[in-house]
């Protein structure tokens, strides 16, 4: 049965387009699903340290037929759709050495670096880092070599956090545009700003596909929560209640995601030990994903109305952290980008599932075979949303491009101290709520 599952995995691979031209994809290569072309294409362009020029907008279309008429916007296109170039051997043989990478994100800064040949100068006395991929390798889970989240950029903020009130916070950072340092980053949540692939041509769900993906719906509790969260009107709540409250929500969401491992399709094909490892280090973003998701209309309109009744001291607010305020503009950003996307049940339940399996949590016992699954759950949720929104081909990059960003919030958070929370809750839902209202 596994040889046949492979066969149909490779099969799928063989039907899908290259991310980069639309050209039929035959695998994936540096990170993302890409044709042979654009695969050796890119692996010269940074083994040569080729640089390049773009004699129109540096906005050139990508195709198979056009392609190679402008180098520059064809390697810039790699970049932005995630191409890890720290996966191509130093000696620029085949294959690759990790075989769990995946797609990385850079900011705009970077990339500029590496199309100018500023970065090449800097690794003129460098090796190549330990990351790599194969042909054959499965989707990665946006994790770095330390084992951490990698971070979709890391701007440092020299802003200060002395803020006079809460007033001061409110109009600095609640229902404002995007803050300035995620604008330079079109290539992780605005590819169709650089698109240009085919339009997709109706077709059916596999049968397959529809099968895995019922039993993961199945598998959800998407009832609401059943922690109370009305408080009646003029009554002031105070930092202890809604720590208490958000710690009670806490406990039931991740009460469901242990219900939630029983029910998986592949419950019984994994050891306990490599549940409770994958549960331990995944939980926090779990729930971050059900609350920005499934849950969210209850967490930004219930818990809403409770944090608005939270005024917190002067004390409070000029301790924030500043970790806190990064947390803070992440998650507005995202709770955006979700909303905006609309994410389905079925999406949501494979994003879980891919987010969950993650290979490279230290202490499994069966890697290889989480990455088998993960794989088979990568692909299922590709044929999904290339099924269900055949005019949103960047939809499927767009989603999985909200996994590390998840992953990095959730690493984050952790580092907020928990006085804190309050406050970053009471921000971030207020300026949410908002935000909806407006639209």
């Amino acid at each position: 049965m596994k040889r046949d599952s492979t066969c149909m995995e490779d099969e799928r691979v063989d039907q899908r387009t290259c991310l980069i031209c639309g050209d039929r994809a035959t695998g994936l290569h540096y990170g993302i699903i890409s044709c042979e072309g654009c695969k050796g294409f890119f692996k010269r362009s940074i083994c040569n340290k080729r640089v390049y020029r773009c004699s129109r907008d540096k906005n050139c279309v990508m195709s198979r037929k056009q392609r190679n008429r402008c180098q520059y916007c064809r390697l810039l296109k790699c970049l932005q759709m995630g191409m890890n170039r720290k996966a191509i051997r130093e000696d620029g043989m085949p294959g690759g050495r990790n075989k769990s990478i995946g797609p990385v994100q850079i900011s705009e800064e970077e990339i500029e670096r590496i199309m100018s040949g500023q970065e090449f100068e800097g690794e003129a006395n460098m090796s190549w880092s330990n990351n790599g991929d194969s042909d054959h390798s499965s989707p990665g889970n946006g994790v770095s070599e330390s084992n951490q989240p990698s971070p979709v950029s890391t701007p440092s903020s020299s802003r200060s956090v002395e803020l006079n009130g809460f007033a001061a916070l409110r109009d600095q950072y609640l229902g404002t545009p995007v803050s300035t340092h995620y604008q330079y980053l079109p290539h992780l949540f605005g590819y169709s700003a650089h698109s240009a692939l085919v339009a997709p041509q109706p077709r059916g769900l596999d049968p397959q596909s529809h099968g895995l993906i019922s039993q993961l719906v199945c598998a959800e509790d998407l009832e609401p929560l059943g922690t109370p969260m009305l408080i009646e009107d003029g009554y002031k709540v105070t930092q202890a209640e809604l720590f208490a409250l958000l710690c009670r929500l806490a406990d039931e969401l991740l009460f469901r995601q242990i219900a939630w491992i029983k029910k998986l399709p592949f419950f019984c094909e994994l050891s306990i030990k490599d549940y409770t490892c994958l549960l331990s280090s995944t939980w926090q973003e779990l729930i971050l994903l059900s609350s920005l998701t499934v849950y969210s209309k209850q967490i930004f309109g219930d818990l809403a109305d409770v944090t608005s009744k939270y005024s917190p001291s002067d004390d409070e607010l000029h301790r924030f952290s500043e970790e806190g305020m990064e947390v803070m503009e992440r998650l507005i950003y995202l709770f955006r980008k979700f909303s905006q996307l609309k994410v389905s049940n079925e999406e949501y339940a494979c994003m879980k599932a891919i987010n969950f399996l993650n290979q490279d949590i230290r202490g499994l016992t069966n890697a290889s075979q989480l990455e088998q699954l993960n794989k088979r759950y990568w692909y299922v949720c590709q044929d999904f949303t290339e099924y269900k929104y055949p005019h949103q081909p960047n939809r499927f990059p767009d989603l999985m491009m909200c996994l590390p960003e998840i992953r990095y919030i959730a690493g984050k958070m952790v580092n907020v101290p928990l006085e804190q929370l309050p406050l970053l809750f009471k921000a971030v839902l207020h300026s949410c709520k908002t935000s909806v209202s407006k639209e």
